[in-house]
């Protein structure tokens, strides 16, 4: 599948970087480094706009390392970006560390995927189906 994208940083475009992988990492693009003090966040640019395929969304998502080591995460996960949206893809990063993290240019800040997916028409009836799970929910089966 082709996704059309204009790349308006210094940075490359995004990359899948292994042959498995389901994610592509995404740079952050900015004049002058960015302090994200503890249980702050910010937006952070990428200088990156795509032009999606009707049926598909892209997903920015953290990216593990950065999450596990820096306490650095993206606050709206999964963030959605629909296949109308034209404008920059930018990231909201949040330090949930003790620690100020400082994003610098080039710094892979999150992952993007690809998906995609299906419109729902909405049915509105008055009882739902049953089921052996019913309404359980929000650790009902149990933690073992």
């Amino acid at each position: 599948m082709e996704v059309k994208i204009v790349n308006r940083s210094d940075n490359p475009l995004p990359a899948y970087e292994t042959l498995f992988s389901a994610g592509m990492d995404i740079r952050a693009v900015m004049a002058q480094p960015v302090t994200i003090k503890p249980l702050e966040r910010a937006l952070i640019g990428t200088g990156l706009y795509i032009e999606l395929p009707a049926g598909y969304e892209a997903q920015i998502r953290p990216r593990s390392g950065l999450a596990t080591k820096k306490g650095v995460t993206v606050l709206n996960t999964p963030g959605t970006i629909d296949a109308d949206y034209r404008g920059e893809i930018k990231v909201i990063l949040v330090n949930l560390s003790n620690e100020n993290y400082v994003v610098h240019h080039g710094d892979r800040i999150a992952q993007m995927i690809i998906n995609k997916h299906e419109r729902a028409q909405l049915v509105p009836v008055e009882k739902l189906s049953e089921t052996e799970r019913g309404a359980g929910g929000f650790g009902h089966t149990g933690t073992k």
